[in-house]
């Protein structure tokens, strides 16, 4: 792109993709949004159609669909949400060998085409594929990002919200760890206005609440069937890209590359960082009591064995 202008490529035209895209140019955040997908006319066909939204929704920008990589070239962000989706019965991992192989192909193609580019990675299971990611592209780990948090903590805010009956803008809250079933959303850091849920709720409320938030993204799939959650995880997506092209330094848990952070080294772990123009600009560390840390190692030995699986 011209100087000051600015490019997000979108790998992927399903479900969580096109969000992705509808996302993306309803918040005006890039000069140019490219949707890429290996399937004839489907970006294509999604780009028109949100495009034609231009009029009634007031966004600005180009929006285009394309079955070819070089499309892509010189893009500032890339979201990578290409891959097979969970059906029921389905865990993240059941998706790990299919989705490895799409993962590095495509990242392959991206990375060569803008070498300095931030990627972003939603395909699931996400703290394995955003280490191929990694692995595969050779870029430093400040460019190379997953999306787990930024959805497992909307997913909880929400859920306390529901319980107490308030405005979910209202709510902070913060999940670390894997994107998945051991994943950690922390009780004594969530709060209402400022007041710790632990004041407001009972501690089996609070334990319900948990459960939920570990195990949402299989209630949505147990309800649609054919498919998993998109519209969240492409707006999750979206938020990280945003706080990057707008160098905005939000502070949102998403997977990275640790070494040494919160004592875990050689992974890819949900954890509260700062997004900037060159990708994460710092972790945000803090003590853990026992408790979670030894909840946060849970998720670090599932993350190894998906890894493992992974060959890389």
């Amino acid at each position: 792109m011209e100087d000051g202008k600015k490019k997000l490529a979108i790998v992927g035209a399903g479900a969580v993709g096109t969000a992705a895209a509808h996302w993306a140019v309803s918040r005006c955040m890039a000069d140019l949004v490219v949707l890429v997908d290996v399937v004839e006319g489907l970006p294509q066909g999604k780009a028109l159609d949100i495009a034609q939204s231009a009029p009634l929704s007031g966004f600005h920008g180009r929006l285009s669909g394309s079955n070819d990589y070089g499309d892509t070239k010189d893009s500032d962000v890339i979201i990578i949400t290409a891959g097979l989706a969970r059906k029921p019965g389905m865990s993240r991992e059941d998706l790990l060998a299919k989705n490895v192989g799409i993962v590095k192909s495509v990242t392959a193609e991206v990375a060569s085409l803008s070498p300095k580019a931030c990627i972003i990675v939603v395909t699931n299971p996400i703290d394995a594929m955003v280490y191929t990611a990694f692995k595969i592209s050779g870029f430093p780990r400040q460019r190379v990002v997953g999306m787990a948090g930024v959805l497992d903590s909307a997913r909880y805010r929400f859920f306390i919200a529901q319980v107490l009956g308030v405005s979910p803008s209202d709510v902070n809250a913060l999940v670390m760890g894997i994107h998945g079933d051991h994943m950690l959303p922390l009780v004594r850091l969530a709060t209402v206005g400022g007041v710790p849920i632990e004041a407001l709720l009972p501690k089996e409320e609070i334990e319900r609440i948990i459960h939920k938030t570990q195990h949402g993204g299989a209630e949505i799939v147990g309800h649609l069937k054919t498919g998993s959650a998109f519209t969240t995880p492409g707006l999750a997506a979206v938020e990280m890209a945003e706080s990057i092209l707008k160098n905005q330094k939000r502070v949102m848990p998403c997977a990275a590359y640790l070494e040494g952070e919160f004592g875990i080294n050689g992974v890819f772990l949900g954890v509260p960082l700062v997004l900037g123009d060159k990708g994460i600009e710092r972790i945000l560390e803090f003590p853990l009591t026992s408790e979670e840390k030894d909840a946060l190692q849970e998720s670090v030995l599932a993350v190894k064995r998906q890894v493992a699986a992974t060959g890389l």
